[in-house]
């Protein structure tokens, strides 16, 4: 099938199976290699893209659904070589070890920072409970996404 995706702002055509994920069509077919493919079965996040500015699992979308659509990935993040508040974050906080599951936190983080501003740790971390860690206690993850919150973007702000 062809499919035409708006992918972090440039727009693809590409033939591909019914069958492909879209996990897999942004990293095989489209080359951004930033999602990671953890599970296969939706339990671990890892894979989290947006999907016209929704959150989802893209181990558990099919690369068809995304016909005609905007999907951001974790490359989509960054505006003009500036990190988002999100990645900065993670940086000054130490929000990642492996990195493995970097991406999926940090999507989810964006979009719930976008949707508030100032979230409560509560609230970041029911935000945060649909991805794995395996490496951190989520201590500097919360951190990093509460550092976010205090420093908001100046300039290419996601949204």
């Amino acid at each position: 099938m062809q499919i035409n995706v708006n992918l972090n702002g440039t727009e693809q055509s590409h033939d591909v199976e019914p069958r492909l994920l879209l996990v897999h069509y942004i990293r095989d077919v489209a080359g951004e290699t930033g999602t990671h493919w953890g599970c296969d079965t939706s339990n671990c996040g890892a894979c989290v893209v947006w999907l016209d500015d929704v959150p989802v699992k893209s181990c558990t979308v099919l690369a068809v659904m995304a016909d005609k659509h905007r999907v951001t990935t974790i490359e989509g993040l960054a505006v003009g070589g500036v990190l988002d508040p999100v990645q900065q974050g993670f940086m000054e906080c130490h929000g990642l070890q492996c990195g493995f599951c970097t991406p999926g936190m940090m999507m989810t983080a964006r979009w719930l920072l976008d949707h508030n501003p100032n979230p409560s740790e509560l609230e970041i971390r029911e935000a945060l409970s649909g991805q794995l860690c395996r490496c951190t206690g989520y201590h500097n993850i919360v951190k990093s996404v509460q550092w976010a919150a205090a420093h908001p973007a100046t300039v290419g702000a996601s949204t």
